[in-house]
């Protein structure tokens, strides 16, 4: 199923951004995990829109509700259900997008694909909406690996071509807790508010700007992953490519790297206290595939929101010729910043299921 990832840990995403409601299967979790609703709903608010002018103007709980997979609190071995209800839809803002499809949007595809039956109000399936649940599951996951001493956290490491810091060589829990606690999830506050006017300012032209997330993975073991096809790499990618707007994913130097010397980019191995450890991190914490038992980094690239006020050109699929299209509703001027916590969900997810086939699909 194209709506699902994993091979233990198998997470199933279904709804449409303007149904009745959005939700999230997820099979193999382990039982008698306790999950703290409270954490995990701060971790849902992260992306949530609706929260300032940097963002959509829907305003969504996003309180989930479970159907099935916990009770009093633990998970019971059962398939985890839960369920999001939609609120704040504008359908009508969607009249006549069938016939003219949006620049950026799935609309031409999902018309050819499904031969124009595709519900694409908000953007359908297809719709950042739907990230939402994954970040239930990711949520959960999160707080089963931090039980077991590994962190996921992530930052907006640019926007509009503007950087924020890198992470350091070794993040600290700590590091990844204080950038998660903030409203803008960056490292340096002056970078912060650059990029926050840099959105700002794209939203009174009519416009857009993209962004880049940086996530780091600390505490894992060396030794999970497979070569070639089965490796680290291509796991997160596939998943992480799932998310709606993302056109490019990177780990370490990523494509940096290309640019270096081999003398410059192989990381020199040492021992600290007894444990292999290298003195830099350019594999972003995997090697052949496996990792390494340093940090796992990896950066997801965001294209500029595809919806903007601006007037684009389109086509009329049943007139057959060239139109202008302009596009209303309330669109995000910038999703990246909003993207941080969705990163750090699916890495989350990804990792507890290589996690779980290293255990043999237990702790």
């Amino acid at each position: 199923m194209s709506s699902e990832f994993g091979n233990l840990l198998r997470v199933s995403v279904f709804g449409q951004s303007h149904g009745r409601a959005i939700g999230v299967v997820v099979d193999g979790l382990p039982a008698g995990e306790a999950i703290d609703l409270t954490e995990l709903q701060a971790f849902l608010d992260r992306r949530r829109p609706g929260k300032s002018a940097l963002s959509t103007a829907r305003k969504e709980g996003d309180i989930p509700t479970f159907l099935s997979g916990l009770e009093n609190g633990r998970t019971c071995g059962a398939p985890l259900c839960a369920v999001i209800e939609n609120s704040d839809q504008h359908s009508a803002d969607y009249g006549g997008l069938t016939d003219t499809p949006r620049p950026g949007h799935a609309d031409f595809t999902a018309a050819v694909k499904w031969g124009g039956a595709a519900d694409m109000r908000g953007g359908g399936h297809f719709s950042g909406r739907l990230t939402a649940p994954l970040c239930i599951a990711g949520g959960i996951a999160k707080q089963i690996l931090a039980r077991r001493g590994i962190f996921v956290g992530a930052h907006l490491s640019e926007v509009a071509g503007i950087p924020d810091a890198a992470f350091p060589l070794h993040p600290a829990p700590e590091l990844l807790s204080a950038v998660a606690a903030k409203d803008f999830p960056v490292l340096d506050e002056e970078a912060g508010a650059r990029m926050q006017q840099a959105i700002l300012e794209a939203r009174q032209e009519g416009d857009s700007v993209g962004g880049i997330v940086e996530c780091a993975a600390i505490g894992l073991p060396a030794g999970l992953g497979e070569p070639m096809f089965g490796g680290v790499e291509n796991r997160l990618a596939a998943a992480l490519f799932g998310i709606p707007a993302v056109k490019g994913v990177e780990f370490g130097a990523g494509f940096a790297a290309a640019r270096l010397r081999g003398s410059e980019n192989n990381d020199p191995f040492t021992m600290n206290h007894g444990r292999v450890e290298t003195v830099s991190n350019h594999a972003g914490g995997i090697l052949g595939g496996i990792t390494s038992g340093m940090p796992v980094i990896v950066r997801a690239a965001l294209k500029p929101t595809p919806s903007i006020a601006r007037p684009q050109q389109t086509v009329s699929l049943q007139a057959g010729e060239e139109t202008q299209l302009q596009i209303r509703g309330r669109h995000d001027p910038c999703i990246a910043h909003r993207a941080v916590p969705v990163v750090e969900a699916v890495t989350a997810a990804v990792l507890l299921d290589l996690l779980l086939e290293g255990n043999h699909g237990t702790f």
